[in-house]
């Protein structure tokens, strides 16, 4: 279930907002203030929706992938990643369970959405539990032009899943542009992002998946309450 939990985490990373503590200030703006506002713009976002371009490098295989889709996230918990090309799959969490459904293996994958201490910290903010500022250790980088930020987070305990995120954000929307996250295989996963739309007014039907008939069904672990 890598791909499912690596999901939830690019989900958290990828919403409008996140708090940000660094001592540079080549990024045009001092550390507090970018704290203070990209929170405080996360807190408003309710819901977002956007299309997003997947390129993925390196692994143990040293492969290249690219994949294209959309991406819904509604708080608390609740997300659903549809993949167009070049092969059609579904990521949905419902905030209780997650579904990875493979239409040409007819295949999908249940699993409870980690919890307490199985859960990644990225995981853990997104359902309200969890504290960016807390749990990572979160810097600007290299590579921000004059109307954008790029952060680095860097978990402050080891994640199974990666080993840290990168997110691009617009100065002036504080949208995200893309995000980069480095595998525990060696491998990157870059998501860009465009057609944003946050406070969008998603229902939650929209994360609810009906299991079609005659797939095959693997469940991992056990339902969380």
């Amino acid at each position: 279930m890598r791909t499912l939990h690596l999901l939830l985490a690019l989900a958290v990373a990828g919403a409008p907002g996140v708090a940000a503590r660094s001592t540079d200030q080549s990024a045009g703006s001092r550390a507090d203030d970018v704290a203070s506002t990209l929170q405080k713009k996360y807190d408003t976002v309710r819901d977002f929706s956007a299309d997003f371009t997947h390129l993925y490098e390196g692994g143990v295989l040293r492969k290249k992938l690219s994949e294209r889709g959309t991406v819904l996230v509604k708080k608390p918990g609740m997300m659903r990643w549809d993949y167009k090309t070049p092969e059609q799959k579904v990521f949905v969490s419902d905030g209780r369970r997650m579904y990875l459904y493979i239409p040409a293996d007819k295949q999908v994958t249940v699993s409870p959405v980690p919890a307490g201490d199985d859960a990644a910290t990225a995981v853990q903010f997104l359902v309200g539990q969890g504290n960016l500022t807390r749990d990572f250790t979160v810097t600007h980088a290299g590579g921000a032009q004059s109307d954008t930020y790029v952060l680095r987070l860097q978990p402050r305990l080891p994640e199974r899943d990666y080993e840290w995120l990168q997110v691009v954000l617009d100065r002036a929307t504080l949208r995200i542009r893309s995000l980069v996250a480095s595998d525990k295989q060696g491998g990157t996963s870059t998501f860009h992002f465009t057609n944003f739309k946050e406070n969008v007014g998603l229902s939650d039907k929209t994360f609810t998946f009906k299991i079609p008939r005659g797939t095959d069904v693997r469940s991992t672990g056990q339902p969380s309450r």
